[in-house]
């Protein structure tokens, strides 16, 4: 179904950094031009290797945020962690015109190909929003009609990914329906108190089940474990939910 982009050989290659900006005070998109990038499909991701001097190397993971395309350019969103190996390095110190050793694209279930039937459920937690606006993105570069939902939980308002581009999404017709969960601090006049993801806002935020959408889930272990949950609970179809889970690292697992 995914094509070459999963089934071909997944080599290292070499990515040349052309571009970057900030999406929150601790995160960073880079755009990465690759050679023979063999493509990919909306929700997979890459490896990216780091080597020191003295010849130690760390492998991390990180979500592809951009629409598959065909001029082998792709673009991953990093969020700096505290204590972290590789991530204070791709948000504060990668220029552009430096080089990146990637390998992938990787992954076969966690993806969404326009051909697919139904209504989409997406819910993200935190950095777990980046695959999901892939195929954000993915369904508006091929002008698909899927009804597309997000359930966005974020700390605050300030944290939000791709704040300006979900808005302007959100706000035409025929689009994707955004409803945010802030855990922490809520905007001013937000009609509910910060809290987690809960059995109401899954009700009031989702897809009812009888739509038999399939649903996205990707974020931390025990957000995506929690919000599964509450799916199946209010009626969806275990077997239609899909998860991505992030370790502490910061790796995907």
């Amino acid at each position: 179904m995914e094509g070459t982009a999963v089934l071909g050989r997944v080599t290292w290659r070499t990515a040349t950094v052309v571009g970057r900006h900030d999406e929150t005070a601790t995160a960073r998109t880079l755009a990465l031009a690759v050679h023979d990038w063999p493509g990919h499909v909306a929700g997979q991701h890459l490896d990216v290797r780091l080597t020191a001097a003295d010849g130690y190397s760390a492998v991390r993971s990180y979500s592809i945020a951009s629409a598959p395309n065909s001029d082998g350019r792709i673009e991953i969103t990093v969020d700096r962690l505290p204590n972290g190996e590789v991530s204070p390095y791709l948000t504060q110190e990668v220029m552009v015109g430096d080089e990146l050793e990637v390998r992938g694209p990787v992954g076969r279930w966690f993806v969404w190909i326009p051909e697919q039937v139904g209504p989409i459920q997406l819910v993200a937690g935190g950095s777990g929003i980046v695959p999901l606006m892939a195929m954000i993105r993915s369904r508006a570069s091929v002008g698909s009609a899927t009804p597309f939902r997000l359930l966005y939980s974020v700390r605050e308002p300030g944290a939000v990914f791709y704040r300006d581009e979900l808005q302007a999404l959100s706000s035409q017709g025929d689009s994707v329906i955004v409803t945010y969960a802030y855990t922490r601090v809520t905007p001013k006049n937000w009609p509910r108190p910060a809290g987690h993801i809960d059995a109401e806002s899954v009700a009031s935020g989702t897809w009812p089940s009888n739509l038999r959408p399939t649903s996205y889930v990707c974020g931390p272990t025990s957000f995506v474990e929690h919000t599964t949950d509450l799916l199946i609970a209010v009626g969806h179809d275990r077997e239609r939910i899909r998860t991505e889970r992030f370790g502490a690292t910061g790796e995907q697992k």
